[in-house]
């Protein structure tokens, strides 16, 4: 076999074992961004542990098929960015943030659960709360009925002490 060929089957591989795990992906196009663009693209992505790759039409049909995100193949038209995450909110957020801050890159579409998202969707999921600010409210709700209540049981022994404190100041006083 070609190296070629390997090289082709490991990119297919790669893309195909990262949307195991994704729960959403967004197809974007690059035409005219710059390399330091697509660098700080990459790097924001990076951050968020979003998957994003540079992948060819044909490569990326392949990883895509039999896979909830099957319903993307007919949008792998012209130079694409894919990118994809286990957190939908955050691969909206990235690609949506960037597309804001950079013309030349045009959404074009998304998947999540195997349905398609137009670029309304993908704004619209951009605009969720990441995973971590939901599990951090979902804490504070859950923890919010214990701190009352330690509070409460905490009045009873201070308003004794207070008393206490009140009767030996006005002994003193007299």
């Amino acid at each position: 076999m070609s190296t070629a060929l390997d090289k082709k089957k490991a990119q297919v591989a790669e893309v195909a074992d990262n949307l195991s795990s994704a729960q959403a992906a967004v197809v974007a196009e690059y035409r005219g961004l710059t390399v330091s663009q697509l660098t700080a693209l990459r790097k924001e992505a990076h951050e968020a542990d979003v998957f994003l790759k540079v992948v060819k039409n044909t490569l990326a049909k392949r990883a895509v098929k039999d896979t909830d995100f099957a319903c993307l193949d007919e949008h792998f038209v012209g130079p694409v960015i894919f990118s994809s995450s286990s957190d939908p909110a955050a691969v909206a957020k990235i690609m949506s943030k960037f597309a804001k801050d950079n013309d030349d890159l045009k959404i074009t579409s998304g998947a999540m659960n195997g349905d398609l998202l137009d670029l309304a969707g993908i704004n619209a999921l951009a605009k969720l709360p990441s995973r971590e600010e939901l599990l951090a409210t979902l804490a504070a709700t859950l923890q919010a009925p214990i701190a009352t209540f330690a509070r409460t049981l905490n009045e009873v022994p201070t308003k004794a002490a207070r008393a206490i404190a009140a009767v030996r100041d006005s002994k003193e006083a007299a």
